[in-house]
């Protein structure tokens, strides 16, 4: 049993103070006390927020960051910067993807994130082959999430087609090519890693990507597998999507998704960003998790998720880094609740019962949506839940004289860097004093595979 002290954390209900922390050998919170005493408890250096769960990750693009702002294309869109991404994938391999992935992850560790959700989807050799072990490249990721100490689960994502209809896949799709089957049995490699620390999920890639028997086989393969896993998909991030989407089945993608398949709290529908107020409702009321990635759907110009609505309905949502041209959960927050603004015109929109503060209200909503899409018990300080922890370092100025919501609010709009002094994952420090004993060995090796796959 290890006890830790604060004088500040935000707990389910809100701020507390004085809170006596609990966490037993099974890296749970056993106890959670506010007002209470210090006495024989380590103190940690500042206050104290859940964990965040980065729900939505292509670590292999986070080498791609800053490579694609040169105009190339008179309408450059997601769709000028998925060719980019076609060329820069085709190189990669498992050795490569590992350096990346915990590269990247410790880079989220030190920001606050400390569970990821992997959307893997490069599956093949570069000649679109199976690897040997079919499930090399995901379990690179697992090595990785290992290596730097993250909690991961595992979706193995179905990319079977190249468009609506079943379209063949081009030739430089070849290494996503995947069935249902195959992404069954990747998944079962997967489960068998499961601990506290590693889920297992499944990921149709999205409504064009997988048809709808090769859709229904593979979540029906999961559910008998494992009732609880988290199931992913990809839906209505551009507008061609939508398009295309009505020419093929007259239905839009999260009308066609909510009428055919049994959406619910396992789901985790990313971007959702192209929607009528009809799916707005519809999506909240299934209970399944929005997954948002403000950074890289405002870096490809995707557009603006309807969060004020979504949230008056009652829907969960979370946040992913997707591309990673960010990896901070705080930045990923303040352009969310901008977005809102800008599409509004007003301020402070994403407030809550709980509290009136922008940054709380994020925050809380973000951690626990974010679990919830990974399958973790956590995302909030509370008995049961996995002990992880953000402790922000209390001898930055920008948290001089703050307390309660106005930390929060620091720490999301204050813009300030360095405010994240130590990480805990199910109750293990991972980052200390800003520092990750790892990150100086992995970014050597990260930048080592980038200079072989820019060559």
């Amino acid at each position: 049993m290890k006890s830790y002290f604060t004088s500040d954390a935000l707990l389910p209900g809100g701020w507390a103070r004085d809170v006596r922390i609990e966490v037993d050998s099974r890296g749970a919170f056993s106890s959670v006390a506010a007002n209470a005493s210090a006495d024989g408890a380590g103190r940690l250096a500042g206050p104290a927020l859940p964990g965040m769960a980065n729900l939505h990750s292509h670590a292999f693009q986070r080498a791609m960051a800053g490579l694609a702002e040169t105009r190339g294309h008179p309408d450059d869109d997601f769709w000028t910067w998925r060719e980019l991404m076609y060329r820069f994938v085709a190189r990669l391999s498992p050795g490569q993807a590992q350096a990346i992935a915990r590269h990247l992850y410790i880079e989220m560790l030190r920001r606050g994130y400390t569970a990821v959700a992997e959307f893997h989807y490069v599956h093949n050799d570069a000649e679109g082959r199976p690897y040997a072990e079919p499930a090399e490249m995901l379990l690179r990721h697992l090595a990785a999430a290992r290596e730097a100490g993250i909690a991961i689960t595992l979706l193995p994502a179905l990319y079977a087609w190249s468009g609506f209809g079943a379209r063949p896949l081009q030739p430089r799709q070849q290494r996503f090519a995947s069935d249902a089957a195959r992404i069954a049995r990747m998944f079962e490699a997967a489960r068998r890693h499961a601990s506290e620390d590693v889920r297992a999920g499944v990921a149709p890639h999205s409504l064009r990507a997988a048809d709808p028997k090769q859709l229904a086989e593979l979540v029906a393969a999961a559910r008998a597998a494992d009732p609880a896993a988290p199931i992913h998909i990809h839906a209505a991030e551009q507008t061609k999507e939508v398009d295309d989407c009505l020419a093929w089945s007259g239905k839009r993608p999260i009308e066609w998704l909510l009428e055919n398949a049994r959406v619910d709290a396992r789901w985790c529908v990313v971007h959702a960003t192209h929607m009528t107020p009809a799916e707005t409702a519809a999506l909240a009321a299934s209970g399944a998790v929005a997954g948002l990635c403000p950074s890289t759907e405002g870096n490809l110009g995707d557009g603006i998720f309807p969060l004020v609505a979504y949230r008056a309905a009652g829907g969960s949502w979370g946040i992913g880094g997707d591309s990673h041209v960010s990896r901070d959960p705080a930045e990923e927050l303040r352009l969310l609740e901008y977005a809102q603004r800008l599409a509004g015109r007003r301020r402070n929109l994403v407030v809550g019962r709980t509290s009136a503060a922008v940054g709380t209200t994020l925050w809380l909503e973000a951690a626990e949506g974010g679990a919830q899409a990974l399958g973790r018990s956590g995302g909030k300080i509370a008995p049961g839940c996995r002990a992880d922890l953000v402790v922000l370092d209390a001898a930055q100025p920008d948290l001089a004289a703050r307390s309660g919501d106005a930390i929060a609010n620091a720490l999301v709009f204050s813009g300030a860097q360095g405010l994240v002094r130590d990480v805990v994952v199910g109750g293990r420090f991972v980052v200390r004093e800003g520092r990750h004993a790892g990150e100086e060995a992995a970014g050597a090796d990260y930048a080592r595979a980038v200079r072989e796959l820019l060559v």
